[in-house]
This record gives structure tokens, sequence and C-alpha cells, in this order.
């Protein structure tokens, strides 16, 4: 094969994380030749420095704070977390860093692999440069997807690259647990590893700028998340600007906007995340480089109608599970236009298909999350500031978890709430949150209802079995009765 080479495929797709790899799944289903290119390791992001390794750190610290407080058990679990053993755990849960397995998939449902950066040089094309230098350039007859995914974004501080920072990645492939962590920022990456870090030994500091964590959620959850936290010997600073950082003698040195020093090992920047979009030929398609890539339902790309942007790059939800879901309904979308392209029926399959009627809808409307902190916190829909904020008439109604029979007996001293949204004019749940030990298996109940649009009247017909912390369904219906 010769470094100018030109090889055609149906599909190309640049990234093979989970999104690209289900986009890929269903353009071979569908019986159209597929190239996937990914620069690093496939599996992406989620297997190798997000969603696996960071809950296998967590599971450990999860069961273990469970096991304290459970009567006949707790004696046995006063000790600390071998922490040699849970990184082990984590290590095989990214299987050491190696793709073998998941090149193997890709392999297995007839897709091509291309190792190297992928960068488009025009419509439907595709250059990869090789980790050697070669370059092959792919076309694609109907479709190119972007699935590249996101990074940590990094605030604007001078010298910050000389004081080494952890992101995500380090955070969730650490060796070792520093004597002292400082965590910046309030969101999901930044509880769930001060949780993860505290329990395995470090002593943690959270700098947040914000009044609170998880501000994203309702306001509950953050100030439960912040209790256990604190509970659990986390120091957190909430209103805390961070102006400058240096590493003094191996040491760093955070400096807030009030001038408090704060000194650590490591720290991390849990500030939010940006497009991975800067170096792969966005303007060779009149696009800017570095952007979010807006898209309509079908995932694709505004003013294009061969390129679809599927997962984190378009922005519209940050999640893995999200980003699968757009990618079941991009590959279907593909094959449909394809169909049309080929003399098929095109548009109008799409518009009659599945992928048509379910359109990314619950982009908009029911995107559940789980932060898997102790207590976890899960949510689906709209908060009740969102709902208002939407113009939607509703009504909030609140039960304590610890008064739900199958709560109490998980373990002692549960602490947990529940909050349900309804909407008055239409009868239907417009969003759920749930903060509590174990509530992260609930929160698929509560996409039902709210991505449903399921009546409140039928609801009270879908019994939750006794002693299961799921019966908060009933309590939360007949708080919105009484009240």
């Amino acid at each position: 094969m010769t470094e100018t080479e030109s090889i055609a495929y149906d599909v190309v797709v640049i990234g093979a994380g989970p999104v690209g790899e289900n986009v890929a799944d269903r353009t071979r289903a569908a019986g159209l030749s597929t190239a996937i290119v990914e620069s690093e390791l496939v599996g992406g992001e989620c297997s190798y420095w997000a969603c696996m390794p960071s809950k296998a750190l967590l599971r450990p610290v999860i069961a273990q704070a469970d096991a304290r407080r459970t009567p006949g058990l707790s004696q046995a679990v006063r000790g600390p977390l071998d922490t040699a053993a849970v990184l082990a755990h984590r290590d095989d849960f990214t299987s050491h860093w190696k793709d073998d397995g998941q090149v193997q998939w890709v392999e297995g449902i007839g897709a091509d692999l291309y190792r190297g950066q992928g960068r488009l040089t025009g419509p439907r094309t595709v250059e990869v440069t090789g980790p050697d230098g070669t370059r092959r350039v792919l076309t694609a007859r109907h479709a190119v997807a972007v699935c590249t995914g996101t990074r940590a974004a990094l605030p604007d501080l001078p010298g910050l690259a000389d004081v080494r920072p952890w992101t995500s990645r380090e955070a969730t492939s650490a060796q070792s647990a520093p004597g002292r962590l400082i965590v910046v920022g309030g969101g999901v990456v930044a509880v769930e590893m001060a949780t993860a870090w505290q329990a395995l030994g470090s002593r943690v500091t959270l700098l947040v700028r914000g009044e609170g964590l998880l501000a994203r959620m309702e306001p509950f959850a953050g100030e439960l998340v912040a209790e256990a936290l604190t509970e659990a010997g986390a120091d957190i600073r909430t209103g805390t600007s961070v102006e400058s950082v240096t590493r003094e003698n191996g040491t760093v040195v955070a400096v807030t906007g009030t001038g408090e020093r704060f000194e650590a090992d490591e720290i991390l920047f849990a500030t939010g995340r940006a497009p991975r979009t800067d170096d792969i030929g966005l303007e060779t398609v009149g696009l800017r480089p570095g952007s979010w890539l807006p898209v309509d339902d079908s995932l694709r790309v505004d003013g294009h109608d061969w390129l679809y942007a599927v997962g984190d790059v378009n922005h519209r939800a940050l999640l893995t599970h999200q980003g699968k879901y757009q990618a079941r309904i991009a590959g279907a979308a593909i094959a449909a236009r394809a169909s049309g392209e080929s003399g098929g029926s095109g548009e109008a399959a799409l518009e009659s298909g599945p992928w048509g009627a379910h359109a990314a809808t619950a982009d908009h409307e029911a995107v559940p999350q789980v932060v898997f902190t102790d207590p976890e916190a899960a949510a689906v829909g709209l908060s009740l500031a969102e709902a208002e904020e939407a113009g939607h008439r509703v009504r909030a109604v609140d039960v304590d978890l610890s008064t739900v029979a199958g709560a109490s007996l998980y373990r002692d001293g549960y602490t947990g709430r529940a909050r349900m949204v309804v909407d008055l004019e239409d009868e239907i749940v417009r969003g759920v949150t749930f903060v509590g030990p174990g509530v992260g298996e609930l929160i698929h109940s509560a996409t039902v209802a709210v991505a449903g649009q399921v009546p409140v009247g039928r609801l009270w017909h879908a019994v939750p079995s006794y002693p299961t912390i799921s019966e908060v369904w009933l309590r939360l219906l007949e708080a919105y009765r009484d009240n």
C-alpha cells in the first residue's frame, strides 16, 4: 500500500471510543463498509481514563462505607482499604491500558481499523497519518462521523504547565495515593475523585469556585455529598477561586483570590471539558477548529449532509450512555440515507423508522446521570429550577429516603432524599432526583417515567416490591396526592 493510495468506504468514523464503536456497529449491521480511525487506544476515554477506572476505584469505597454501617459487619471492616489491591483491581478493569480485546471486537464486526491521526481534507475525505508517518486517504461514499470526544479543559493560569497538574486522566490512572491532594472544581469528576482518593489515603482539599457541589443538580444533592465528604475527612472550601499555582521543591502551592495558600503533593483540575476538534481538519470543510459541532436530531452537522458529530463532541450531553444512544441513532440514520442515495426511500425511511420517531429526544428531556459518591446522587430530566425556567407549571414533592423500609434495611443511619417534579398541567413527571446509598439503580425507573411521559395516575399501578428502596415511588406519589 503506497502513502498516497486512496481507499473507498461507505462510512468513515473518526474516533474508536464507545461512541465511534457503536456508530460502526450499526453501519456494519446495515451492510455498509466502514473504517474506524483511532489515534490512541481503541475503547477511548471511557474504557481507560474515565467511566471504567473511576468506578473501579470507587466501588470498594462505597462497599466499605455500606459495610461500616451494617450491623454484624461493621466491626470486620474498620481498617483502611488496601490501596494497592484497589489500584490493581482498577488496572485489571482498564486491561492494563492495552486495547487488544477492543481491537478484536472491531475486527469481529467487520470494520477496518486505522491507527493514527485522522484529519478531514475536504468533503467525505479523511487523511490518516500513522505512527510511522505513513499517510492514507480514506474516502466516504455516504458519511463521515466525528466521534473524537472531549479532553480536560485547564484554566489559563501562568506557569500551570510547569506544575504538571492532574486532569481526570491522571486522577484515574495514578499508581499511588498522594499524601495530600487539592481538587479544584465542584462537579462530577471533582467529587468522585475526592471521594476515591480520600478513602485511599490522601488528605483531600476541594477548592470550589461556586457556592456548592454538583451545581447542575437539585441543591440538596450537593449538600448531602458535601456533608459525607466532610465527615470522611475532606476539607471543602466553597466560593474559592484559584488565582495561581506553583510547585516549590516538589510541593504544589495554590493561592486563592483572598491570598490563602494551600499546599499539596498533587493538584487535580476538574474544571470542565473541551471538544477534541482542534486538529481534525475542520477548516477544510468550513468549520472552526476547536469548536463544538451543532447537529440536528439525527446527529448530522448543520449545513453538511455527509458529516455527523456524535457523542460529547456535539455538546448535547457529555455522558457515555448518551453518546452511545446518539451513536445508535446516527448509525441508523446514515444507513437510511444511504439507502436513499442508492435508490431506496432514504429520508422517508428516516422519518418512519425507529430512529426517526425517537431521534435523540433524550438529549433534551430525559438525560439520566449517576454520581458515584457516598451517598450516590442520581437524576433524570429537569430539576425544579430548570422546569420553572422552561415555563412549565410544576410542583416538587420530596421524601426522606430514611422513611422507606428498603432504605432503612440497607444500612444503619441511612441518609437520603428524593424529589419528583410533576407538571401540573400534563400530569406527568418532568424530573426526578435521588440522593442516598444505592440509588443509582433506581434511576432507570425514573428515566422510563420521564422519557415515556407516563401519566402520574398510571404510576400508581406500577407497584414497587417490598421491602426495596424503590418503594420511594409510592411515597412520592402519596406526597403528591396529599399536598
